[in-house]
């Protein structure tokens, strides 16, 4: 069985940089994906960024796109989530997420079925 563990998270300036880590113990198929999730206080979760193990095609949600990079390292089963230009909006609980891939980025992060205990990210202005 999978297990994810994020870490990372803490306290930032608007304008700075954090970088948050996810590490997958256990086996994951070939056609793994990680995704990072985030919650804001009052809000819904949103899916923020993916990367496929296989093909290492990503996903960014609009707002993050230009300002966060996500990256892996197969060979610690590692998963980084690199976050510059940060905003207070940026402030949330972001949890680590994985599962298969499927036809679609949607799709995917829908199926996801492994969970992080989450790690909170704080940015003041």
């Amino acid at each position: 069985q999978v297990q994810l563990v994020e870490s990372g998270g803490g306290f930032a300036q608007a304008g700075g940089s954090m970088r948050l880590s996810c590490v997958a113990s256990g086996f994951t198929p070939e056609d793994f994906v990680t995704c990072l999730f985030r919650q804001a206080p009052g809000k819904e979760r949103e899916g923020v960024s993916c990367i496929r193990s296989d093909d290492g095609a990503t996903y960014y949600e609009d707002s993050v796109k230009g300002r966060f990079t996500i990256s892996r390292d197969n060979a610690k089963n590692t998963v980084y989530l690199q976050m510059d230009s940060l905003k207070p909006e940026d402030t949330a609980v972001y949890y680590c997420a994985g599962g298969n891939r499927r036809t679609n980025w949607y799709r995917t992060m829908r199926g996801l079925h492994i969970w992080g205990q989450g790690t909170l990210v704080t940015v003041s202005s």
